[in-house]
């Protein structure tokens, strides 16, 4: 049962923010968020939702080799839905798709497990989670 209603959250997540990310304009985090020289991180602008001192947003991580070792289940990049508490400083991804292609392009992969949803954690300082916190949040 709790399984059944974190996914029926996810859809609801994703019925809401997904229609930003068809038409998202990807926008890079600063080179200082940047934290592995083989990717980039972008933010959708356009699908940040506030509710309180809670943002919701869509972010894409595009790595410049593939990923996935040997696997059948290879990908160039990653969206992901994001939650965060600006108020405590905290994260959680609430889904994250792979695909194919860069950009959030060609095919799904599919889920990629790496979701928290539930499962708040710090903002690390200097690393992806906090440029994002602080575009979502309006900290400069």
């Amino acid at each position: 049962m709790f399984l059944y209603r974190i996914g029926l959250g996810v859809l609801f997540v994703l019925l809401i923010v997904g229609p930003a990310q068809v038409r998202a304009e990807w926008s890079a985090l600063e080179d200082r968020y940047q934290s592995h020289p083989l990717q980039t991180a972008y933010i959708d602008p356009d699908s940040i939702r506030r509710e309180n001192t809670v943002v919701t947003l869509s972010a894409l991580i595009d790595w410049k080799a593939m990923q996935g070792g040997r696997t059948p289940t290879r990908f160039y990049s990653t969206q992901i839905i994001k939650q965060f508490d600006c108020a405590a400083m905290r994260v959680r991804t609430l889904a994250a798709t792979d695909f194919y292609g860069h950009m959030g392009t060609g095919e799904i992969i599919g889920n990629n497990g790496h979701t928290s949803e539930g499962f708040w954690m710090n903002v690390e300082s200097k690393s992806v989670n906090q440029g994002l916190w602080e575009t979502a949040c309006g900290k400069e």
